[in-house]
């Protein structure tokens, strides 16, 4: 087993580290979800190029005087020979001399000064800023800010109204690590199976925190009760309220129930929603909507998927939890772990797993338009798409997993998804029911040729055989995984 190290990232990482290199004025934005990498995407590209004088300082969700605090611990923990600042005013003139004197300085979780107390922190910056960036001032340091919360950073920093618009330098987004990474880590630490990648992308999808903590533990090998044991139901373990932490931080516990109901509902449709508050909270529907959108669109914890094809305002979208993790944790890991203060863990970990199981069902479909995505953007496979895959469905029970196009070709192909190959094969004859329902309802495939694959994570030479004498190609994790080492 190989020690830890830095995985994907290497575009973002180049070019950060360029950045740092040129020793001129820089304000750098770097967003993402907790624990994405932010931090130590930075510390990466700090340790590519000559050393720099660095402050780094983590803002508090508090008022200003706890803001106050943290500047001035961070302060006297990198040395930084300057009084702590008292006021916001100062703070900012704080951040303007060090980086006029060549420091890199690193404000994280910088969405808190979208808060009302602490938002006047932001025209102080635009001043030190303005002041920087004037003719033939020459400033070798400069100012890179993280944040988890992407709408509040975009408004803080791109809205045209904000004091910071226009000033950043450069803007970085970080999503998850691509399916190949996360198949490369696992397969550095002898945990690379089709079953494994699905059953811990389903969980931690690309977050690279989560697999280090299974590796510290020494549990990213082991069994699925063994994992999710050491990480979410031991006393000590470190994912044991992260989830709620995550709520208490960025929702602050308005938005629970209804993330909770899609979580447990992966697919369901706004009139399912709506439903589900009306019995529960009483609640008008235009306040289920606003709902809804505030969790779309600010926080981006779901989102609306339709049917390829079909326009955006079609009322065939269906709603699903954009984060793995979160979708793991609501749907079957956290009411688990809340109730071992009462129950056995035994019977309820046992359960959670269970209810694991069935959302990867979900989660490979996912995984497999994500393969599909990154192999054609490589140039790899024998597929490049010129459409992005989703699935495709209607009212009248039509089900396709894949829907994949390449217009250059005039080829389109269509998917199947399932964990169990023996449940694969049975199921095809119906599955050619959907196809003959989607071509019927798609006149504009006329003529293209129609490609039928079974894909689950790992064939057997009896459903492999099975699904190729139906007509269909037969593809598996192991076969899509741009990655070396499955056992």
């Amino acid at each position: 087993m190989k020690e830890w190290r830095f995985y994907g990232r290497q575009a973002e990482r180049s070019a950060l580290a360029a950045i740092l290199a040129r020793e001129r004025w820089f304000f750098v934005k770097i967003s993402g979800r907790r624990r994405i990498g932010k931090s130590t995407l930075v510390q990466q590209a700090l340790a590519d190029v000559a050393e720099r004088r660095v402050l780094y300082v983590q803002i508090p969700d508090a008022d200003p005087l706890g803001v106050l605090a943290a500047m001035g611990h961070a302060l006297r923990a990198y040395a930084v020979p300057v009084a702590p600042p008292d006021t916001l005013f100062a703070m900012a003139a704080c951040v303007g001399d060090l980086v006029r004197a060549g420091w890199t300085v690193i404000l994280d979780e910088f969405q808190y000064f979208h808060r009302r107390a602490l938002f006047p922190f932001t025209s102080f910056l635009q001043a030190q800023v303005d002041q920087i960036v004037q003719p033939g001032v020459q400033v070798s340091g400069g100012l890179i800010v993280l944040g988890s919360i992407h709408t509040e950073m975009s408004a803080l920093l791109e809205d045209r109204h904000a004091p910071l618009y226009a000033r950043l330098t450069a803007n970085l987004d970080l999503g998850h690590l691509e399916p190949s990474t996360v198949a490369e880590l696992l397969a550095d630490h002898d945990a690379l199976t089709p079953e494994r990648l699905l059953f811990t992308w389903n969980l931690f999808e690309g977050v690279p925190k989560f697999y280090r903590d299974a590796v510290n533990l020494g549990v990213l090998a082991g069994d699925r009760g063994a994992l999710l044991k050491a990480l979410f139901f031991d006393e000590t373990a470190p994912l044991k309220n992260e989830a709620e932490a995550w709520f208490l931080k960025e929702l602050r516990g308005r938005y629970d129930p209804i993330l909770e109901f899609i979580a447990q509902h992966s697919g369901c449709s706004h009139a399912d929603i709506e439903a589900f508050v009306r019995q529960a909270a009483h609640a008008a529907d235009h306040q289920v909507s606003g709902y809804v959108r505030v969790l779309r669109d600010r926080y981006r914890m779901i989102e609306c998927l339709q049917p390829v094809f079909a326009k955006p305002t079609s009322r065939n979208g269906r709603y699903y939890l954009c984060d793995n993790f979160l979708r793991a944790w609501l749907g079957a890991i956290g009411p688990a772990v809340t109730a071992t203060r009462f129950r056995a863990i035994g019977p309820l970990l046992a359960d959670a797993d269970a209810r694991l199981a069935d959302l990867e069902g979900h989660g490979l479909e996912r995984l497999v338009g994500a393969l599909y995505e990154e192999r054609s953007r490589k140039g790899l496979g024998d597929f490049p798409l010129s459409a992005r895959i989703h699935g495709y469905w209607d009212r009248q029970g039509t089900e396709i997993d894949l829907v994949a196009l390449n217009e250059d070709r005039r080829t389109l192909r269509l998917g199947s998804c399932k964990r169990n190959p023996a449940k694969l094969v049975a199921d095809l004859p119906a599955f050619d029911a959907h196809v003959g329902r989607f071509l019927a309802a798609m006149p504009r495939f006329a003529g293209w040729k129609v490609e039928r694959v079974a894909v689950t994570p790992r064939h057997t030479a009896d459903s492999r055989r099975a699904v190729q004498e139906r007509g269909y190609l037969a593809e598996d994790l192991a076969g899509l995984v741009p990655a070396r080492g499955f056992r």
